[in-house]
């Protein structure tokens, strides 16, 4: 392995070794963007549902 090479396997572990050891915020996604993703699943679903509704009584006879 060369010298340039070494260097740059070991530039992320030491700047890594910086930062806080057990929590890495980068992991995560923020916490409104997880509210929000959830909200427009279960808004999704209820349209569905209700479309579901509208063609099941319009279909029946």
């Amino acid at each position: 392995m060369t010298e340039h090479a070494q260097d740059r396997s070991t530039a992320g572990t030491t700047a890594r070794a910086t930062r806080r050891p057990g929590f890495d915020e980068e992991d995560r996604a923020p916490v409104p963007m997880k509210i929000r993703v959830f909200i427009y699943l279960v808004a999704v679903h209820f349209i569905s549902a209700f479309f579901f509704l509208l063609f099941y009584l319009g279909g029946a006879k």
